[in-house]
């Protein structure tokens, strides 16, 4: 039971910290932590990341808005996302703004939908790999309306 209140206590200050302060990297966030009284790892850090809906824009972590953007992947990353494209007939495109496609890739990942057979992304765009046409009109328009774009 102490280690959920502490786990949930050091969430709480992992927001307060990216609301307060650029955080550059991992290191850069336990160590402020540690500075708060926090027993905080690489590894542990990380998972809070993703758990709290975390994401890498640019080049520094940004908290959620509010806490019901945490609990949708996509409404961290949504103003990301510029276009979304099809490419021959398995192969979707995603383009986001500089050095952010990596983040948006997580949160499609996370989803885990049944179309995707793998992303591959890079700094500014996401390739999205489905078996088929059909699977392929799916994703295109899911993404589409997920991101208003």
């Amino acid at each position: 039971m102490a280690e959920l209140h502490q786990s949930v206590s050091r969430r709480a200050a992992i927001l307060r910290i990216l609301r307060e302060s650029v955080v550059r990297n991992q290191d850069e966030l336990v160590k402020a932590l540690h500075r708060q009284g926090f027993d905080a790892t690489q590894s542990s850090v990380s998972r809070d990341l993703r758990e709290l809906g975390v994401v890498k824009g640019g080049d520094r972590y940004m908290a959620p808005p509010d806490e019901r953007a945490a609990a949708n992947p996509f409404a961290a990353v949504a103003n990301f996302v510029t276009a979304v494209r099809t490419a021959g007939s398995s192969l979707t495109v995603v383009k986001t703004t500089t050095g952010t496609a990596q983040s948006v890739a997580v949160a499609i990942d996370a989803a885990q939908w049944p179309e995707i057979v793998g992303t591959i992304s890079g700094d500014d765009t996401i390739f999205i790999a489905t078996n088929e046409r059909r699977e392929q009109r799916v994703l295109r328009d899911r993404l589409r309306a997920i991101f208003g774009v």
